[in-house]
């Protein structure tokens, strides 16, 4: 049986514990954004690792991974804007969540492949170069493997308020800026056939990407 004494400093501990959350919740919003690139690479290769059904390129377990570990960290709203570009403020917001919606789903489709062939490479973060008050910031990094290493670099802003911290809303696989590439197919869609037809076009590509992986499984 638990006495009056061993009652009250569990109670305390616990007090205590609740009492830390809110300093390291702090913390965590405040880390530094070569550190949290660091800390995602890792969680994610680790999770691939020791996930035979990712490895196996269960789309849905990778989009469950994206959006439990990447997506909090990502300002997918902006990346969604810049890759669209003008045609953007054209949108309504319903347009302009499905355009987040089928966006999110065509790189996840897209990159899950790569995911999948994950077994023993590593992330170096390379030193960041940057001041006390910046809040937009390049963090590049190298994963190393069997073949060439490859270049990984990441754009993160600093975000104020509620869920401050960074947040990453641009990346370059190899010298090429990944919204700058959509950017430019999907302006020649906007300009054929407006916000709609982008929309339909990208429901298209994900519905073909979802057949072609179906075949190869």
């Amino acid at each position: 049986m638990m006495n009056r004494r061993t009652l009250g400093q569990a109670a305390l501990c616990t007090a205590a514990v609740l009492w830390l959350g809110a300093p390291l919740a702090a913390l965590a919003a405040e880390e530094a954004p070569d550190a949290l690139v660091k800390r995602l690479s890792a969680d994610v290769l680790d999770t691939v690792r020791n996930d035979k059904s990712i490895k196996a390129g269960d789309v849905n377990k990778i989009m469950a991974l994206v959006d439990k570990t990447i997506l909090p960290h990502v300002n997918f709203r902006r990346m969604t804007a810049a890759a669209v570009g003008p045609g953007w403020r054209q949108a309504t917001p319903d347009q302009q969540k499905r355009l987040q919606d089928e966006f999110k789903t065509l790189l996840v489709r897209t990159y899950s492949g790569a995911l999948s062939q994950v077994n023993d490479q590593s992330i170096t973060v390379k030193p960041l170069r940057m001041a006390a008050d910046d809040k937009d910031v390049l963090v590049r990094t190298e994963i190393q493997g069997r073949g060439e290493p490859v270049q990984l670099d990441y754009r993160l802003e600093k975000t104020p308020g509620d869920g401050a911290g960074w947040k990453i809303y641009n990346l370059n696989v190899l010298g090429v800026w990944l919204v700058e590439t959509y950017r430019g197919q999907f302006a020649q869609e906007i300009n054929a056939k407006g916000v709609d037809g982008l929309i339909e076009s990208l429901v298209a590509r994900n519905k073909t990407n979802a057949a072609n992986a179906a075949k190869g499984s």
